[in-house]
């Protein structure tokens, strides 16, 4: 059973039948001690990092405590955001801090000159792996999978995909049984079902 918390950010109904089609069983836990029987936990969002307010506390505790078990995270988009221990976007929010680094707005680097990057980043985009991982497991480099975010993450050794808008910044993360993407897999076609697969497996 696959936990899928609802914070008031995210797109749950994607996601759930993305997760229906690779077999998973999902819950949407109303409390954070209905967790405690979860094999894996699955943050989504999307929008303000100010919105990962709410799961201070409570939803903290638990979530720490089921990675102190060893159980699989998974964060999407601004759910991989709050994995780090921050973002300025809201200064005054605390990340999770499981992943080091503060996540920053994308748009300080110039494509060419009088021409500055996008933002907000929409669209497809391709992943330069970096790193074997789990949460890769069966994805080709340059594989292409869909973006909506102004800001990003930094690149770190937790670095397993990176892609590139005006600059390099991290698509996706995983330290030990922790992951994230900073895409949205579930619509990002085959190749988003086979990165939920993979933490599906993974989770057991």
């Amino acid at each position: 059973m696959i936990a899928l918390i609802d914070y008031g950010a995210g797109n749950l109904t994607s996601v759930k039948k993305a997760l229906a089609a690779v077999g998973a069983e999902v819950v949407v836990p109303s409390d954070p001690s209905e967790i405690a029987a979860a094999q894996g936990v699955i943050v989504p969002g999307v929008g303000h990092f100010g919105a990962t307010r709410v799961l201070e506390g409570a939803w903290t505790e638990a979530i720490v405590q089921r990675v102190g078990e060893g159980r699989p995270v998974l964060g999407i988009c601004l759910g991989m955001q709050w994995l780090f221990e921050g973002s300025d976007e809201a200064p005054d929010v605390r990340g999770l801090g499981i992943l080091g680094g503060r996540c920053y707005r994308l748009g300080g680097v110039r494509l060419q000159p009088d021409q500055t990057v996008k933002v907000p980043h929409v669209g497809w985009n391709s992943l330069s792996i970096v790193h074997d991982a789990s949460i890769v497991a069966g994805v080709a480099t340059d594989s292409q999978v869909y973006f909506t975010h102004s800001y990003v993450a930094p690149v770190t050794g937790d670095t397993v995909a990176v892609t590139e808008h005006g600059e390099a910044f991290a698509a996706i993360v995983q330290h030990r049984q922790i992951a994230g993407v900073q895409f949205h897999p579930e619509k990002s076609g085959e190749v988003g079902l086979k990165i939920l697969g993979n933490f599906v497996r993974f989770a057991g």
